[in-house]
């Protein structure tokens, strides 16, 4: 189809989106784009946004392709008739949601449960912005079928999403993904969703629900009199405006820390994000006005969390006294250590135990379990296959964690999505727990290097935007796949694992074996000197993504920044064979 054909039937599409069926807003807001630039007229209607195996996500707008109350409204009353569907042998049927602090969260929450009540199902509605984990949490308590949170986690201010969730308190999988994208897909008209509100069928839950969980995260707690002896212990906190404003500082005073230190431009919840570039703790700049409070306060430690509340990221003073970030892969460690030394302290550890982590998060946690006899298990990004690995050993094993490298942690199971509430709480007890053996958070990651090796590891993405970058990021994983690099940096490749064909290619011995996992578009290269190399597509943003993970051994603290450095080089070198 050429750009005239396109256009004509985009203006067509466009046209539908004038007529009563739609708000004067709505209408006035698409006449503009009819009257204004054709590319954004075209990106708007040219297809219907995707609603994909997590959900909805998108930029805000009038608009077929765009987030609204309309798209919001058919994708809901898609997920409503599966409902109906999978459950009609119960004699009620109800779903909890959620919102963050974007833009039209709110809007977009009430459009959906207004839809859900039409529907004939019940709906837990939070009165105000809540972090994802709680809404897992609620799903559980309140014995709820499905759930949905609105939010865009770490994207620009200009998007907004829809995220689902199933009874078991996590994101769905297979087979209940696919299966509400169908019925979404069936939805192609706004005529065909039931709008008659029932505002009987929505119950607003709020503060006793806060109260529950919080209990729950405090009985997780694993050295309550280390923090009585350590409670002024200084914590700066920043929301960054989102969901984990309230809930964070109350799980850290529940644990029974009383200097939490907070950044007041940061309090304030506002989907425009005003003081960061990015809300995303993963950035630098995101906690940048946290540190600079820390430091003025003379503070041990620092917290940072993303607009839904379900990742963190942190810094903690290094060996010369100045704030370091760690990345995803160091604070997973460092949390990990904590938990089972704590565990096997409290001889809770009786050969049952498991933790789970994603496998493009470092090969270090693997070690880590090993050296406590713990099972640990690879799965798939996203934490919707944890909460799938929790639910498929319910009741044989014992879950103590979850970790992901983009940030996102999980202890115990009562939640099944990661979760930054309870993550920061145990996080701080870890740092009193450091602090009451006579160290910190850095010497004890410098520990760890000394005792599994130096983990070292990076992300590049490399940005192709469009559908030429779509081919293009197409073309660079079929490359890869079919002419495997047969060495990298000089050193042999071991063993290739190719998520997509579900086959791992062991280079020595030339055999072929099965991979117990999902169908995924990643690649990974295991090299001889213990490098691991993942390659794969981002689900949501336009680029692809090389996940780099290096190792050397750590003799002593003192050689840290020259093994650093050689890491860094070594990292550098990989890139460099791979074209990045």
């Amino acid at each position: 189809m050429d750009k005239k054909e396109l256009l004509q039937e985009v203006k067509e599409r466009a046209g539908v989106w004038m007529g009563e069926d739609f708000d004067q807003q709505t209408r006035s807001d698409v006449k503009a784009l009819l009257e204004g630039a054709e590319n954004e007229l075209i990106d708007s209607f040219y297809r219907d946004l995707e609603f994909g195996t997590g959900g909805l996500r998108g930029i805000m707008g009038a608009g077929t392709n765009r987030m609204n109350v309309y798209t919001v409204s058919m994708a809901t009353q898609g997920l409503s008739n599966y409902l109906l569907n999978q459950f009609s042998h119960l004699d009620s049927i109800s779903v909890a949601i959620a919102y963050d602090c974007r833009n039209n969260s709110r809007l977009f929450a009430e459009t959906a449960a207004a839809i859900f009540t039409a529907n004939d199902i019940d709906v837990y509605l939070f009165d105000d912005l809540r972090p994802v984990p709680e809404l897992s949490f609620a799903i559980r308590h309140y014995s709820c079928q499905s759930g949905i949170v609105i939010t865009a986690s770490h994207n620009p201010k200009e998007y907004n999403g829809y995220k689902v969730y199933w009874e078991d308190g996590g994101q769905i999988i297979a087979p209940h993904d696919t299966n509400i994208i169908s019925e979404v897909q069936k939805i192609t008209s706004i005529n065909q969703v039931k709008r008659e509100k029932h505002q009987e069928r929505i119950r607003i839950i709020g503060e006793e629900t806060d109260s529950i969980y919080l209990e729950q995260l405090k009985k997780m707690s694993l050295s309550p009199d280390v923090v009585k002896k350590h409670k002024d212990l200084k914590i700066v906190f920043t929301p960054i405006h989102g969901a984990a404003v309230h809930l964070v500082p109350e799980a850290l005073k529940s644990y029974g820390f009383t200097n939490i230190i907070k950044v007041p431009e940061q309090d304030v919840v506002d989907g425009n994000f005003p003081t960061v570039v990015s809300p995303n703790p993963e950035e630098p700049a995101a906690l940048k006005m946290a540190l600079d409070k820390a430091v003025e306060a003379g503070a041990e430690l620092v917290m940072g969390t993303d607009p839904d509340g379900d990742r963190v990221g942190i810094a903690v003073r290094d060996h010369k006294g100045e704030f370091v970030l760690l990345n995803g892969n160091q604070t997973a460690a460092l949390l990990l250590w904590y938990l089972l030394k704590r565990w096997e302290e409290k001889g809770r550890l009786k050969g049952k135990e498991y933790i789970v982590k994603t496998i493009v998060t470092s090969e270090m946690l693997a070690d880590i379990a090993t050296r406590f006899n713990v099972e640990c298990y690879d799965v798939l990004t996203g934490f919707k296959f944890i909460a799938g690995l929790i639910r498929k050993f319910e009741g044989d094993k014992i879950f103590i964690a979850g970790f992901e490298e983009s940030y996102g942690y999980l202890a115990g199971d009562f939640v099944r999505d990661k979760d930054a509430v309870l993550s920061c709480a145990l996080i701080a007890e870890a740092t009193a727990w450091a602090k009451d053996q006579g160290s910190t958070m850095f010497d004890m990651l410098l520990d760890l290097y000394i005792e599994f090796g130096f983990y070292r590891e990076y992300l590049v993405s490399v940005v192709r935007e469009g559908k030429s970058g779509t081919d293009e990021i197409a073309s660079m994983m079929e490359n890869f796949r079919s002419l495997p690099p047969e060495t990298v940096n000089g050193s042999p490749v071991m063993l290739v694992n190719d998520y997509f064909k579900q086959k791992s290619f062991d280079t020595i011995s030339q055999l072929r074996s099965n991979i117990d996992l999902p169908k995924s578009n990643v690649l990974q290269f295991f090299l001889k000197d213990g490098s691991v190399i993942s390659i794969r597509p981002s689900g949501t943003e336009p680029k692809i993504k090389f996940y780099i993970g290096v190792r050397e051994n750590l003799g002593k603290k003192e050689d840290f920044e020259f093994v650093s450095n050689q890491l860094n080089l070594k990292a550098r070198r990989i890139m460099k064979d791979f074209g990045v």
